[in-house]
């Protein structure tokens, strides 16, 4: 055998080898069933601690990443990512990586994107592979004067942390710290620091609109909880505004558009392409909401649902004018 053919068989030899021991990489941007191992397999190891920013939502995906909205769902329930972003809304998912606990859980990373929201959610598998329970590490918002970022650390607590730049330049920072529960079969809060120097006072951006509407007025208790109502642009229309903040500023929840009167006590907010509906029950004295899809519009475990009593009206003075002088009994 000449040396030439030698080498050849020996190349195709490795060739071979090297084709039959590689194992290829699932795909799961498909419509087609994986098994839940080429599901877990599909994510790269990540390095802890691990940490992202806001700016994980700016930089284009790979293609590559991409999993299905349906192989998603085969192992993910959908109560997941409704919470998150509503029903009926299936938003582009990316696998960002994962962590193996020796023997235990699996921590899985996914870039969760919507035209309305987006989130990274934080999966938990068992050490048999089956889906637990599901969290949101980071979910950005559009205020310029906050910044997000999440930590996931060596022993498995992850921190999601939120600072904010103050109008006179210093930063106030809060954090919540989180471990999974193994027995409860769920994620806990173990420590929270609240942001510093919280607003305490609401701004309406619809508080100067008419409310000549035997129902436009203003709703709710305190500084922070408000259900406004105004006259809308035609008759059959209200304009609100609603902003919640509850449970210690653990839900908070906004909402600002208009509804439709769909009888004389009841108006309703539905527009297309959203699909949070979001109803309004007039009385005398309150207004009840009740809501359908509206997760992407709140946090989570939070809604806009309750009934919210009616304030009173204190007429502004102008400038440069005397309030009226109550009536004289005299003659």
């Amino acid at each position: 055998m000449s040396l030439i053919k030698l080498i050849g068989g020996c190349l195709a030899g490795i060739l071979l080898f090297t084709a039959c021991t590689s194992k290829k990489k699932p795909v799961l941007s498909g419509e087609d069933p994986v098994d839940v191992s080429d599901f877990i397999e599909f994510f790269e190891p990540l390095s802890l601690p691990y940490q992202a920013g806001d700016t994980l939502f700016n930089r284009k995906d790979k293609d590559s990443l991409l999993i299905s909205y349906k192989v998603f769902s085969q192992f993910v329930k959908d109560t997941v990512l409704t919470k998150s972003f509503g029903k009926g809304v299936k938003p582009k998912l990316f696998a960002v990586g994962k962590a193996e606990v020796s023997k235990a859980e699996t921590y899985l990373l996914v870039k969760a994107v919507s035209p309305a929201k987006k989130a990274l959610l934080l999966l938990a598998f068992s050490d048999n592979d089956t889906f637990i329970a599901a969290i949101p590490a980071l979910i950005p918002d559009s205020r310029k004067e906050t910044t997000q970022s999440f930590t996931l650390d060596k022993r498995y607590t992850f921190t999601r942390t939120m600072q904010r730049k103050n109008a006179d330049g210093s930063i106030s920072e809060g954090k919540d710290v989180f471990i999974f529960n193994k027995e409860a079969g769920l994620y806990t809060l173990i420590m929270t620091e609240a942001l510093e120097d919280k607003v305490t006072e609401l701004i309406n951006p619809i508080d100067t609109l008419s409310r000549k509407h035997k129902f436009a007025a203003d709703y709710g208790t305190g500084k922070m909880n408000l259900v406004s109502i105004r006259d809308g642009r035609k008759t059959d229309r209200i304009t609100f505004f609603v902003h919640l903040e509850k449970d210690n500023g653990n839900c908070n929840a906004e909402l600002k558009g208009e509804a439709r009167w769909i009888s004389p006590g009841k108006a309703v907010y539905r527009e297309d392409g959203d699909p949070c509906v979001l109803t309004f029950t007039f009385a005398a004295n309150n207004v009840s909401l009740a809501e359908d899809g509206c997760g992407a519009r709140h946090d989570l475990n939070c809604t806009f649902n309750g009934s919210y009593a009616r304030r009173k009206y204190i007429k502004p003075v102008i400038a440069g004018t005397k309030p009226a002088s109550k009536k004289s009994n005299r003659k």
